[in-house]
């Protein structure tokens, strides 16, 4: 459910929004252009419009009224009693609206301020796009930021969410995606796994194997991704563990309890410093993204347009390729001796 308060009125009340369609706008536009210029010329000389069309305008709206604004004579043009009280009413509404369109242009235009929603799945959310909300609220000190963990893919409309993060290939049309890195897929288990079971030399070895799946939001187990003879295959071992959550798949495998197949950005640092091992590189499956959506290129806010730099600069900058710097042990057998 949204925190958001409808905007609508309460069943079988009157909804003001709705019953002003009666009232001519037109003929309210060029009333209080009339009323602030004293002249129904230099009113159509302000709207940019005929002054025989100023006249129709307000008189459509006298007649919707049923009363007389303005009294109007060759020489001069006043408001009547009834044209003062009128004018009295609207302009407070016409000053909330030419503030509205003021702080809209502001909000495309000037400093970057304002709320911003953020989806993201959670590994991603955690790992990669918490740590650099501080160096961009740092930079950007008037954004308030909101970060929100799913597995599911965000809805923008419903969740009223600004810019979310996503993982895999994108197949919504209907919003724009960024690719920020590509999103590589590893196999990886520890050292002391490595040292009692070995490690798979081939995807088919899988099932001689202590396996960690990952169960996603919508219930539906992932499967593990590979290329193998040049074509793409998708694989579900089974699994002596599984989570709903990437951290505790990953805590697993540093664990000893198994192998998984897990995203590049958790494990670069750990393969690195030997915590973890990668094993199948050469079945490794094509690249997927991890990518920064949003819906429209048209009519950014300044707070979503900043945000999108500062992500795409900083995401970019992080070394968390690593597939290719790092050795692959995939002919262990087991009991062999692990440096």
């Amino acid at each position: 459910m949204s925190d958001y308060p409808s905007r609508r009125p309460a069943a079988g009340a009157a909804d003001p929004f709705a019953s002003s369609f009666a009232t001519s706008y037109a003929g309210v536009v060029s009333f209080l252009a009339v009323a602030n210029e004293g002249s129904f010329a230099r009113a159509g000389d302000r709207l940019g419009i005929g002054r025989s069309s100023v006249s129709r305008n307000v008189q459509k709206l006298e007649a919707q009224l049923d009363a007389r604004l303005f009294l109007r004579t060759t020489r001069s043009t006043s408001l009547t009693r009834e044209g003062e009280l009128f004018y009295e009413n609207c302009q407070p509404g016409i000053e909330r609206i030419a503030q509205a369109l003021e702080d809209m242009r502001e909000l495309r235009n000037g400093p970057a301020r304002g709320h911003l929603r953020i989806g993201s799945t959670p590994g991603f959310g955690r790992k990669i796009v918490a740590p650099l909300l501080r160096g961009f609220h740092t930079q950007y000190p008037e954004i308030a930021l909101e970060l929100l963990l799913n597995d599911l893919p965000a809805d923008f409309t419903a969740d009223r969410i600004d810019v979310s993060f996503r993982d895999g290939r994108m197949e919504d049309s209907g919003i724009v995606a960024r690719q920020l890195i590509p999103m590589q897929m590893i196999v990886c288990a520890s050292p002391a796994y490595a040292r009692i079971h070995g490690l798979p030399r081939h995807v088919d070895e899988l099932a001689d194997h202590r396996c960690i799946n990952f169960r996603t939001a919508s219930g539906r187990v992932r499967e593990w991704e590979f290329k193998v003879d040049g074509l793409a295959q998708r694989r579900q071992p089974p699994a002596q563990h599984t989570f709903n959550d990437a951290d505790l798949v990953l805590q697993a495998v540093l664990d000893g309890l198994g192998i998984a197949q897990l995203p590049a950005y958790q494990v670069c640092a750990l393969l690195g410093d030997g915590q973890l091992l990668s094993c199948l590189a050469q079945h490794a499956p094509d690249d997927g993204g991890h990518y920064l959506c949003y819906l429209s290129r048209k009519h950014l806010p300044a707070r979503i347009r900043v945000f999108i730099d500062y992500m795409t600069e900083h995401t970019r900058a992080l070394d968390l390729q690593c597939v290719t710097t790092v050795t692959t042990l995939s002919t262990l057998s087991p009991l062999s001796t692990v440096e």
